[in-house]
């Protein structure tokens, strides 16, 4: 009953919940998440309004050098890997999947620097299935709460996949997105004004 009405407020809070991340192609969602990685979505729509004017593909992104590309995605953080995972991911693109982000989950997460979460983004928001990515937000808040109650991400996936319904996977994920971002911040959760804390763990502890 209590996750029922949890689910039920995000559900009204956020009604329009989206990604932040800018793309129009499954090749591009795949890449601006793969640079998403500790990085703010704010900064990688600015880097990828750039990459994308000559490397919205893989075919065009592997006409860049691994320290060309290093040079577009640098305030991104960790560039030197994401360039490296880009490069190899966009090739095995080309070569496995005749040139097109393959839409089956398990493919999507053979490709270098898809892990489950970036799998999980690429596989509900470019195709269409039923998938929970647990980023920062999405693993704090649901454990905050109380919609799970876990140490790492791959049980709090688990965990919420066992109180959501599967036709709101996707959708809980972006609800609990917005939430983090919004209300239940990292360092100072503004609990006074969370429309939640009745049936919040983490407050009803403090």
């Amino acid at each position: 009953m209590k996750n029922d009405e949890i689910l039920s407020e995000l559900k009204r809070l956020y009604p329009d919940a989206k990604p932040a991340l800018k793309y129009t192609s499954p090749y591009e969602l795949l890449i601006a998440v793969i640079l998403s990685a500790q990085c703010t979505d704010e900064r990688v729509n600015k880097v990828t309004a750039e990459l994308f004017k000559m490397h919205d593909t893989p075919q065009d992104m592997l006409k860049l050098t691994q320290e060309e590309l290093e040079k577009f995605i640098y305030s991104c953080g960790f560039y030197h890997a994401k360039a490296a995972h880009i490069l190899s991911a966009s090739r095995d693109i080309c070569e496995k999947f005749n040139g097109e982000v393959p839409a089956d989950f398990d493919k999507l997460k053979s490709l270098a620097g898809v892990g489950q979460k970036t799998a999980n983004v690429v596989w509900s928001v470019a195709f269409g299935g039923d998938a929970i990515a647990v980023d920062t937000h999405v693993f704090r808040v649901s454990n905050r709460l109380g919609l799970a109650n876990a140490t790492t991400p791959e049980k709090t996936e688990e965990q919420l996949k066992g109180v959501i319904p599967k036709s709101d996977w996707s959708k809980a994920h972006h609800w609990l997105i917005y939430h983090g971002r919004q209300v239940c911040h990292s360092r100072k959760p503004n609990c006074e004004n969370c429309t939640l804390k009745n049936n919040c763990d983490f407050f009803n502890k403090e």
